[in-house]
C-alpha cells in the first residue's frame, strides 16, 4: 500500500526526533557528504527509495535549476572540501550544499541537521530555528545562491549555545519541517 505524502512527513518527523533523542546524530560525520548521506537516510529510510542516495536526475524548484546531476559527484567532493572554520566559511559551505541539492526530496531537512552540526562542533552553537520566520527564511534561501549575507545575518542573529537541549532540538526539528510546507503533521 502507498503511503501518502502527509504519512511520510509524519513519519520522517518521528524519524528526525529520534535521531537526536537516541543520540545517533552524534555518531554521523560531520561537514561531509557521507554525514549529510546518512542523515537524509535517518529521516528517510523505508520512506523512499532513494533514501541517502545521490541523485541522478535533475531537478528545479521554484524555477532555479539545482547542479546538474552530472557534476553532481564532483561537485559534492568541492563542497565537502570547503573550509567550515568560521561562521562565514559554515554558512558559505551549507549555501553551495542547497545548490547542489543532491537528494531528489528532504534536502531542506537533512541540510539544516547538517549545518547545525557543523556549527556545533566548530562553534558549540545551533540556530534556534524558531526565532526565524518561514518567509525570512526562504526569501534569504533563494538569494543565498548570488550573495549569502541576508543569510547569515538573519542566522546569526539566532544561534544560541544550547546545543544539547532536547526541548530546543525538538522545536528545532519541527521548525525544519514546518518550512518545507509540513504544518499539518
Amino acid at each position: 500500500m502507498k503511503m501518502t505524502q502527509t504519512e511520510i512527513d509524519r513519519l520522517s518527523l518521528e524519524k528526525a526526533k529520534a535521531l537526536f533523542t537516541s543520540g545517533r546524530i552524534d555518531t554521523i560525520e560531520v561537514g561531509t557528504t557521507k554525514g549529510l548521506q546518512d542523515i537524509h537516510l535517518s529521516l528517510f529510510d523505508g520512506l523512499y527509495p532513494f533514501a541517502g542516495q545521490i541523485r541522478t536526475l535533475n531537478i528545479s524548484k521554484g524555477g532555479f535549476r539545482f547542479a546538474n546531476s552530472l557534476y553532481l559527484v564532483p561537485a559534492l567532493q568541492a563542497i565537502e572540501n570547503m573550509p567550515e572554520d568560521t561562521y562565514e566559511q559554515i554558512i558559505a559551505k551549507y549555501v553551495e550544499m542547497n545548490i547542489a541539492h543532491p537528494f531528489m526530496e528532504g534536502n531542506g531537512r537533512a541540510t539544516r541537521i547538517w549545518l547545525d552540526m557543523m556549527l556545533k562542533r566548530r562553534l558549540d552553537k545551533v540556530v534556534d530555528w524558531q526565532k526565524i520566520s518561514r518567509e525570512d527564511y526562504m526569501m534569504a534561501m533563494e538569494r543565498s545562491p548570488i550573495n549569502d549575507l541576508e543569510l547569515r545575518v538573519l542566522l546569526k542573529d539566532a544561534l544560541i549555545d544550547s546545543t544539547n537541549d532536547r526541548e530546543v532540538l525538538i522545536h528545532n526539528i519541527e521548525q525544519s519541517y514546518y518550512y518545507e510546507g509540513y504544518d499539518k503533521l
